[in-house]
């Protein structure tokens, strides 16, 4: 079977990892024990800007899209939708779920967001239609002028995780716990949920997951 003829389960499973992907950052929003780099400064700007956590995410994500312009990075489909169904999707989960009254309930949360965030990135990686504005920026940048993956995506998130923090971001362990697992939990869930592409060595391909 061609490739291209797998595009409807490929949409589904694209729009399906957006949503979860959504939903997973409202659970660590709510667990209030520390978020990934970049919803650190999604939440941190919005203590200065009278937006919601959902529509901060995607004006960040269009921000970031235009730099892709001048680093000649081309955008999927699955780039675009990216950009709106992750915000709506957040904004959703939050108006539903509420914060625990208690460090057991809130750590649950915080795992499951973590996990689900893990399945979530690889569903919509694995489709292979285009990746999230956020990644294609590091993407670009180490293509264009051949740096390290290592370094150039390293310095941006550590870069916009000390910027949402001084702007009043929360961090804490639930931001270490997801740095050290969710590399293993994308690598896990993928294997599972990738559409395989016969154009590509999918062996060799780097799974990498942020939004």
């Amino acid at each position: 079977m061609r490739f291209t003829h797998r595009l409807p389960r490929r949409l589904a499973q694209l729009l399906a990892g957006l949503f979860l992907y959504g939903w997973s950052m409202a659970m660590m929003v709510r667990s209030g024990l520390g978020l990934d780099p970049w919803d650190v400064f999604h939440y941190g700007l919005t203590r200065h800007v009278p937006l919601s956590f959902g529509q901060v995410t995607i004006v960040v994500g269009a921000v970031v899209l235009l730099a892709w312009i001048p680093l000649k990075q081309r955008p999927g489909i699955g780039t675009i939708l990216n950009i709106f169904v992750i915000g709506l999707a957040a904004d959703f989960g939050l108006s539903v779920l509420s914060q625990p009254g208690n460090f057991v309930g809130r750590s649950v949360l915080l795992v499951g967001g973590i996990v689900l965030n893990g399945l979530a990135g690889a569903l919509y990686v694995g489709a292979h239609l285009g990746p999230g504005p956020r990644d294609g920026l590091w993407v670009a940048v180490t293509r264009k002028y051949g740096l390290s993956i290592r370094v150039v995506r390293t310095v941006i998130e550590l870069t916009v995780l000390v910027i949402g923090w001084l702007m009043g971001g929360v961090v804490g362990v639930g931001t270490v716990l997801y740095a050290l697992s969710i590399g293993h939990l994308n690598q896990f869930f993928m294997r599972y949920v990738r559409v395989e592409d016969p154009t590509s060595d999918t062996r060799s391909s780097t799974v990498e997951a942020t939004a």
